[in-house]
């Protein structure tokens, strides 16, 4: 059993940071892959960034590689997400997902992950 809530979000101008973050509860948090997904107006849920939950492999999306960064704090049960140089196509509401499978080759899959936050509403204005 997990639970996530997704904080951080909110609106910022093209060009700025904003940091989100993930607070999970449930004793299997630290041994479970995360991954961070947003869906914009119109348009369907895409993968955004996956950390696994151990050896600090991450993967992120071609769209936000070298922007974003994505990391997790198994002692204080958090996964963030610092975003730099936000443009206006990343406005989206982001949530956060556990994936407790073990498998690192479909973190990038919606499928894949068993639990999901309500997500966090982030605009970024032109």
């Amino acid at each position: 059993q997990v639970q996530l809530v997704e904080s951080g979000g909110g609106l910022v101008q093209a060009g700025g940071p904003l940091r989100l973050s993930c607070t999970a509860s449930g004793r299997t948090f630290s041994r479970v892959n995360m991954g961070w997904f947003r869906q914009a107006p119109g348009k369907e849920r895409e993968f955004v960034a996956a950390i696994a939950w151990t050896g600090g492999r991450t993967y992120y999306a071609d769209a936000v590689k070298g922007r974003f960064t994505i990391s997790r704090d198994n002692a204080k049960n958090t996964v963030n997400l610092q975003m730099n140089s936000l443009k206006p196509e990343d406005t989206a509401v982001y949530s956060c997902a556990a994936d407790l499978s073990g498998r690192w080759a479909l973190v990038d899959y919606v499928r894949e992950y068993d639990y999901w936050g309500q997500g966090t509403q982030v605009t970024v204005s032109a």
